[in-house]
């Protein structure tokens, strides 16, 4: 088990897919670029960069626009040679296929779920 106070420390936001691709070389993987509400001092949009696990079940094209779950503070690791920024959330129910967590209605990107 985790303490309450581990808990608040992941930060879980909703983030919106505006780019999605093919990893090359690898049949699981995509890349994802989401808006999760980041911004620079020009108030622009930083995307953060996820490399998720879930090519065999979705196919980029779709995943755009899509609004999902993701844990945003996670510690940068290389995957495949790519940086990964964060992981997204999705149910795995016996062995299927994942199943991606999303809001139920439209949310803006960076909304903190508590």
């Amino acid at each position: 088990m985790i303490s309450f106070e581990d808990f608040k420390k992941l930060d879980l936001r909703v983030a919106k897919i505006i780019f999605a691709e093919r990893v090359e070389n690898s049949e699981k993987l995509l890349k994802l670029k989401v808006d999760c509400g980041d911004k620079n001092e020009a108030g622009e949009s930083v995307p953060h960069q996820i490399i998720a696990g879930i090519a065999q079940f979705y196919e980029p094209e779709n995943l755009i626009d899509k609004e999902i779950v993701i844990v945003a503070n996670l510690e940068p690791r290389t995957i495949v040679g790519l940086e990964s920024q964060g992981m997204l959330l999705a149910v795995n129910c016996d062995g299927n296929e994942p199943i991606l967590l999303i809001p139920e209605k439209p949310v803006p990107p960076g909304t903190i779920i508590r």
